[in-house]
This record gives C-alpha cells, sequence and structure tokens, in this order.
C-alpha cells in the first residue's frame, strides 16, 4: 500500500495547475482529498473535474487573515488529521528589483505567512497520528537567477520555503513525518497569467522550450508525479530533499 487509507490529503493551491493535477492522482490512488482556492468558481470547476466523492473543496484568500483562520479551523476540528499536505499556492509576477513595489513583496511574504500557520496547524494533527508528509512547491528560482525574468521578491519566497522544508524535515523526523520540496522550472500552468496574456500563453512558454536541456517546458503532471513519489511510500526513507523536476536546467546549459 503506497498510500494510507486513513486521515486526508490538503492542497493548499489545488483548484488548478501542479495542486489540482497531484489531486487527481491521490484520488485515483483512493485518497480523500479537501483542496484549497481563493476564487469560489475555480474551486467549484476543480470539484466538478475531479468528480469524485472523496473531494473537497475550500474557499480560501491566503493573503485574508480571516481566511486563513477558516483553513486553520477546519484542520483543528476534522474528525480525521491531514495525512498529506501539499503547498501548492503561489504568486509569479516577475519585474525589476526596482520597481517591486511593497505590495508586491507583501503579497509574496503573506502568502508564505499562510504556509507557515496552515502547515504548522496540520503539522499538531499529524503528531498527534504519529504520522504524515509534507511535500512544499518551491522553485529554480529560488536556486539560479533568470535574467529575461527577474524575480527577487519570488525566489526570496521560494528560498525561504526550501530553508523552511529543510528545517522541519529535521525537527519533525521523530515524529514520522517527513517534509520535502520540488523545485519546477518552467511549467505551463496559470500561475503566469498574471503578467502573460491568454492568447500569448502557448506561444511565450514555448519560446523556453530550447531554456531546458530536454527540449520542452514541464507539465503540471510531470511536477505532480514527483509529488506523488515525495508523498507516498515509496519515499520513506527520504525527507528534506528538494527535488529539482527542471528538464535537466540546474544540471547546466543548452
Amino acid at each position: 500500500m503506497l498510500f494510507s487509507k486513513s486521515g486526508f490529503a490538503m492542497i493548499v493551491g489545488g483548484s488548478s495547475g501542479i495542486g489540482l493535477a497531484t489531486a487527481q492522482q491521490l484520488i485515483n490512488n483512493h485518497v480523500r482529498v479537501v483542496i484549497i482556492g481563493k476564487n469560489a468558481e475555480k474551486v467549484n470547476d476543480a470539484i466538478a473535474l475531479l468528480n469524485s466523492p472523496k473531494a473537497e473543496g475550500l474557499v480560501a484568500d491566503l493573503c485574508k487573515k480571516a481566511d486563513r483562520g477558516r483553513v486553520e479551523k477546519y484542520i483543528n476540528n476534522h474528525e480525521d488529521a491531514v495525512s498529506y499536505l501539499v503547498n501548492s499556492a503561489g504568486y509569479f509576477n516577475p519585474k525589476p528589483f526596482v520597481e517591486h513595489s511593497e505590495e508586491d513583496y507583501e503579497h509574496y511574504m503573506t502568502l508564505n505567512k499562510s504556509i507557515f500557520f496552515i502547515t504548522q496547524a496540520a503539522v499538531s494533527r499529524m503528531k498527534q497520528a504519529r504520522r504524515g508528509a509534507i511535500v512544499n512547491i518551491g522553485s529554480m528560482w529560488a536556486h539560479q537567477a533568470i535574467k529575461a525574468t527577474p524575480s527577487s521578491a519570488y525566489s526570496m519566497a521560494k528560498a525561504g520555503l526550501h530553508s523552511l522544508t529543510q528545517h522541519l524535515a529535521i525537527e519533525l523526523a521523530e515524529h514520522n513525518i517527513r517534509v520535502n520540496a520540488v523545485a519546477p522550472a518552467v511549467v505551463k500552468t496559470p500561475i503566469y497569467n498574471h503578467f502573460i496574456k491568454p492568447e500569448q500563453l502557448s506561444t511565450t512558454l514555448a519560446s523556453f522550450d530550447n531554456f531546458h536541456p530536454l527540449g520542452r517546458i514541464g507539465t503540471p503532471e510531470d511536477i505532480a508525479n514527483s509529488v506523488m513519489y515525495l508523498l507516498s511510500q515509496q519515499s520513506n526513507w527520504v525527507t528534506g530533499t528538494i527535488l529539482n523536476i527542471d528538464g535537466g536546467v540546474m544540471a547546466g546549459r543548452n
């Protein structure tokens, strides 16, 4: 058995992209899933797409303290503990360092703050159950700067998430809780909609194909496959890892 039948999985940022692809694979493996998204319509569409009694949606804007509190309350009051937590919520809007506003900075850091405290609530329940697996969705940009996409605030936030991963892995190992992260390169997800027009999205992202030694950008399923490995019992001796899922970008350049 690769996944526990007790407890449930929570996907923070599960209404689209990597989070939704992971939710689908968890359901395929008979795991109950709660997806969290800030847009009610998108959450409802995701639940309809998942089309399973094992799928539940929770609408919450993680930049609002009250909404974050509702997620924490849900975790604290649920009859079952969170067995699997995937922190997939993201925001990406590259711009030069000197053009970042305080609002930009706060957006990234408030999102990290919500992930921190939602994870704290989940870990409290995991410790009671003496089991758990957490995967954080980090980023290649936390490892390496890319001139075409200046991302100082985003990279600072993701580097913090990588560091949190390693610190929690050490602290929680004695409680049988594993904490890992993945660091994707360019993946075709809605995260780029903040600064690329929808009609230009496919063409713009395709221009990054050759940036990756394997010759293409990633898909949400590419990343979800690795997230599933890190959640499952197949990786029960893996914790504190930042796994590069990047088409070879960190290995070198074409």
